[in-house]
């Protein structure tokens, strides 16, 4: 029923397409009623197999938290795959070193998920994502954003504020609206239209790196990038709409194994220069005043 396709569903269990048919045909002979409307590409629930599929789908998510509350297993970190690759797998040694009896596996989403199905104990999400029922919240930090490119780009095409328009626009697929995000927040009276859309935050990082334009990104994602000089951000960043949380699957949260993590990844977090504590304040692009702080290309008085 949650994937309104059996051949999705055959998939997802690791069956044949008709296994799946004939398991539903069956269940409604035993109950002499249809539970789901089948169309040439798709199905349906009726509102009985609606009905059946959410109660016992509540029920089998109960026995498994019950199941991992008496044999609780290794702990299964979710993020996105541009925060496994630029954020935490340069810091995750820190954590085994604090802890080397707590094993942590990964699983790279940015998406809504479901604790007991995909069997995960804490997720990075941005706050933007609609959290599932229950789940523990905790907030981190507030997401700061800014454009960047690399050093010989800036030196030849980002001088000034204002070359800003002239220059080519990154973005993502994941994150379309964030040059209009940005220019609202740092108050740019300006329409940005990104050329170039890449589908994942870590192919534009890439992208500016390689001198192919200025890209939009949170800072989170870049702060290696910016204290390596292999990034700079000419206008520092701002403070955007959203923030970084932590969901925490309300069955494990009592884990000592799961506290252990959830604090780490707080302390992480608020160390100093991941928000935006020594960037300086954006000029706006009419502003052709531009300090040499705005455009020096040294990360590390971005960072």
């Amino acid at each position: 029923m949650r994937l309104s396709s059996m051949t999705s569903a055959a998939e997802e269990l690791s069956v044949t397409h008709g296994a799946v048919s004939r398991h539903i045909k069956s269940l409604e002979e035993m109950f002499g009623i249809p539970l789901v409307l089948r169309g040439t590409r798709s199905v349906a629930a009726t509102p009985e197999g609606a009905r059946l599929a959410n109660d016992l789908s509540n029920a089998f998510a109960l026995i498994a938290s019950s199941v991992e509350q008496l044999q609780p297993g290794p702990l299964t970190l979710s993020c996105s795959s541009t925060i496994m690759m630029s954020w935490l797998i340069p810091r995750i040694g820190a954590f085994h070193e604090l802890h080397p009896e707590i094993e942590v596996r990964f699983n790279m989403n940015y998406d809504r998920i479901d604790f007991v199905r995909d069997e995960i104990s804490v997720a990075i999400r941005n706050s933007m994502i609609e959290p599932p029922r229950e789940v523990i919240i905790k907030d981190l930090i507030d997401e700061w954003i800014g454009p960047v490119c690399s050093p010989e780009y800036a030196a030849r095409h980002f001088r000034t504020p204002s070359d800003l328009q002239q220059c080519v626009l990154l973005a993502t697929k994941t994150r379309l609206g964030g040059w209009a995000d940005w220019a609202k927040a740092s108050a740019q009276d300006v329409e940005f239209r990104p050329q170039t859309i890449y589908d994942h935050f870590y192919l534009l990082i890439q992208a500016a790196a390689c001198g192919l334009g200025v890209g939009m990104v949170p800072k989170i994602l870049v702060l290696d990038d910016l204290r390596s000089g292999k990034l700079v951000a000419p206008l520092g960043f701002v403070a955007g709409s959203f923030k970084l949380v932590l969901w925490v699957a309300p069955h494990l949260r009592a884990r000592p194994e799961t506290r252990a993590l959830v604090d780490w990844l707080t302390e992480e977090f608020r160390k100093p220069g991941m928000q935006g504590e020594t960037v300086p304040a954006p000029l706006k692009l009419n502003d052709r005043r531009v300090s040499a702080s705005a455009h020096r290309a040294r990360p590390r008085s971005r960072v």
